[in-house]
């Protein structure tokens, strides 16, 4: 029997080769499933377990909402969150007073609009619950918007409350382009398109137009504070120009009701000590998804680029 030729044994070895190529693939696939079935079995017990603690009745209780960071901004929570946990704890029939505990230095004055209106609503639905804010570090701009529309608001004597004001900041590099010799080209269809833009030198009208458009906004944020606190503010000259006063300032001035902090609302106002919390969470299984997903990612790199190296 004649021995097999370069050409032939060259051949061979590459269709055993791919065999092997294509069995190693077939296993690698195989273990993949297999793994991401009993993830996802686990991921389904996690979220059943997760559904009856959720659901399971705390009784009577005093319902808290926790706003911490920025209204609207990345680590804080959006009008669309406080106003859905906002809803689930006066719709418990269990509730008997709700506490929004307020950590937060201001964010965007229409969602921090959103959820002042919507607690008016809920209190005018809801008039046997009260609600109540707890200050914690800071509440203000946007959080002491917020915080006015509840029906009193306890502070700890070091907290910050206030900055009842409006802003618009940016930058200017005007000079630094000159400086640079960079020269601005901007072309726009109607002829305040580039309203205050950074390359641009200031123009007179379009900066008394921010003026009067942030004084609109502030004197929208002083109505709210006016009409939520009433006659307990004992109003200065300079309560609405932006200043930031201590907690025990803040109730002097009629900014704030009296000391006191979670538990002691709980306690001593509500007179229901058993706290149910309402904000929203991240849930086990969201949690354990969104890591078992970033893992997958990081597993299948290698077999991306080996497969890659392998074609």
């Amino acid at each position: 029997m004649a021995e097999p030729s370069d050409a032939e044994r060259g051949a061979l070895e590459r269709l055993l080769l791919a065999h092997l190529d294509e069995q190693r693939k077939a296993r690698r696939w195989g273990m993949f499933f297999k793994a991401l079935g009993l993830v996802w079995l686990f991921l389904l017990l996690v979220m059943l377990l997760s559904y009856g603690d959720e659901f399971q009745s705390p009784g009577p209780h005093t319902a808290l909402v926790d706003l911490n960071g920025e209204i609207g901004g990345e680590g804080g929570l959006s009008a669309d969150s406080l106003i859905s946990a906002l809803n689930g704890a006066f719709e418990d029939s269990n509730t008997r007073g709700v506490v929004l505990r307020i950590n937060s230095p201001g964010g965007s004055p229409v969602q921090a609009g959103q959820v002042y209106d919507e607690i008016r609503r809920l209190r005018a639905k809801y008039p046997k619950i009260p609600l109540y804010v707890v200050v914690d570090d800071i509440c203000a701009s946007g959080g002491y918007y917020i915080a006015a529309a509840a029906d009193r608001i306890f502070v700890d004597k070091a907290s910050l409350v206030g900055s009842i004001g409006v802003l618009m900041d940016g930058f200017g590099f005007t000079e630094s382009m000159k400086k640079l010799g960079i020269e601005r080209r901007l072309l726009t269809a109607g002829d305040n398109k580039g309203f205050l833009d950074p390359f641009s030198p200031v123009d007179p009208e379009q900066l008394a137009h921010a003026r009067a458009m942030l004084g609109e906004v502030h004197e929208q944020f002083i109505r709210m504070v006016r009409e939520g606190r009433g006659d307990r503010l004992k109003e200065t000259p300079d309560m609405y120009s932006g200043l930031i006063w201590s907690g025990a300032r803040s109730i002097e001035l009629g900014l704030a009701d009296a000391l006191g902090g979670l538990d002691y609302v709980a306690r001593e106002v509500i007179q229901v000590e058993n706290i149910a919390d309402y904000t929203p969470h991240e849930g086990l299984a969201e949690r354990l998804a969104r890591r078992i997903g970033s893992s997958m990612g990081q597993a299948m790199a290698p077999w991306a680029r080996d497969d890659t190296v392998l074609r």
